[in-house]
């Protein structure tokens, strides 16, 4: 049995949409689907510290998983791409923070696949390093941190739309979850 482990960020919580539906991803391919909340107030979001407190706290939860769990992390939740550095964990980011040295850095150590999603509205996203750092990238034009685009919500909710497509995707690409 597959295992995801999902991962929020500092106020979307597992259970808003991005999170939720890339978890569902992973739910519709049989996996135990782990939905973490932080159980205490994290540190400046900006710290070297916050990776070290992201990984304090979703390392016992990775550590009661079967395998290799996939990560499927937003925001603050990308701090976790030291663990999954360390552990070449396949992973899904969500609006990562590329623009945090430590978060590029891990990400620059991976081992495992991972897909980067994010906005060119969102200062802390960079395209052009995700497309350095992983052939797996969904950027959308005009999307913001939260990947809400101008103009009316149902231009947003098409957003999400593409991103469940793009994780879907990512997933086929990399053989998820393997078979025995």
């Amino acid at each position: 049995m597959a295992d995801a482990v999902v991962i929020p960020g500092a106020w979307f919580g597992p259970g808003a949409p991005l999170l939720m539906y890339a978890g569902d991803v992973a739910a519709q391919r049989g996996a135990t689907v782990h939905r973490y909340s932080w159980s205490r107030e994290f540190p400046k979001l900006d710290q070297p510290g916050i990776e070290g407190w992201v990984g304090g706290e979703i390392a016992p939860l990775i550590d009661t998983t079967d395998g290799r769990p996939l990560l499927i992390g937003k925001s603050l939740g990308t701090n976790a791409a030291a663990v999954a550095a360390e552990r070449s964990l396949p992973a899904v980011w969500l609006t990562p923070l590329l623009t945090l040295p430590w978060v590029a850095d891990a990400l620059g150590r991976a081992t495992a696949p991972f897909l980067l999603v994010g906005g060119t509205a969102d200062k802390l996203w960079d395209g052009d390093l995700a497309r350095r750092l992983s052939p797996h990238v969904l950027e959308v034009e005009g999307a913001d941190h939260g990947m809400y685009v101008p103009g009316p919500l149902t231009e947003s909710i098409a957003v999400l739309s593409r991103v469940v497509v793009a994780v879907q995707e990512f997933l086929d690409a990399i053989g998820w979850p393997s078979q025995p």
